[in-house]
């Protein structure tokens, strides 16, 4: 349980302070095997370059009380949610991160979308926003679409590149700013059932979604490929211009 000696202070003026939901992963570090909390680097290196501070969020029962310190929230790509969440079975491909882990950043990200905090969920966190919303998911997108095109069955890591079509209007047209927008993938799961509160705003050419916007929040947006993965730093800074926004002005 995440503990505090008192109330969550008021985050401080300056630099928009944005979470970065951790992941865990085994490492080995001088010879000894460990399993460690983290962040991908991009993502730090791209919100800092905006001019934030981005601090790593441990996924911990309570991690939603820190919100308040937040001006942004960054939930990033990891494992898959369990598909009991919204009233499935397991496929054979589902690979689940953990209940503690779905149920911290499920209050992270109601908490954060009850306080009108600026959100980006990228890949696992599109289908988070998905869920929360009472969305449901294709867990294994290669039975719908009948290719591996969103992720590639490679021996090297590979991301598919699919052309996007955009809603005019929407935040990621505004975010985007091009003809012929391209997204990078490799999710092996997509959104099914669109969530009441949602909206569609991207989509490849083969009709999966691959934006969503909440609907009646200042900037909530989840985008399917792997942001953080490619030079572009566009979304970030997207984040970081909404986080500013809400962030406190200095005294």
């Amino acid at each position: 349980m995440v503990k505090s000696n008192g109330p969550v202070p008021r985050r401080p003026a300056g630099h928009p302070v944005i979470g970065i939901c951790a992941r865990t992963a085994p490492v080995t570090l001088q010879g000894t095997g460990m399993t460690v909390s983290l962040a991908l680097q991009s993502h730090v290196d791209f919100l800092a370059a905006a001019g934030c501070t981005p601090v790593l969020l441990p996924l911990l029962p309570g991690a939603e009380r820190f919100v308040g310190r937040l001006d942004g929230l960054l939930v990033p790509g990891g494992p898959d949610l369990d598909p009991a969440l919204y009233g499935e079975t397991a496929h054979p491909r589902t690979r689940q991160g953990g209940p503690t882990m779905d149920a911290a950043e499920m209050a992270l990200v109601r908490e954060a979308l009850d306080t009108g905090l600026p959100i980006l969920g990228i890949c696992r966190g599109m289908q988070l926003l998905n869920v929360h919303f009472g969305g449901t998911l294709h867990q294994h997108l290669p039975d719908v679409t009948g290719d591996d095109a969103h992720c590639p069955e490679t021996e090297a890591y590979t991301l598919g590149l699919h052309s996007l079509r955009l809603e005019p209007g929407s935040h990621i047209a505004g975010i985007l700013r091009e003809d012929d927008p391209e997204a990078a993938c490799r999710h092996h799961q997509a959104i099914d059932r669109l969530g009441a509160g949602l909206v569609a705003t991207a989509w490849a050419g083969d009709g999966v979604i691959e934006v969503v916007e909440a609907i009646d929040h200042p900037f909530a947006v989840g985008v399917q490929w792997e942001a953080g993965q490619t030079d572009d730093e566009r979304l970030h800074r997207a984040l970081a211009e909404a986080a500013g926004r809400a962030a406190p002005s200095p005294a």
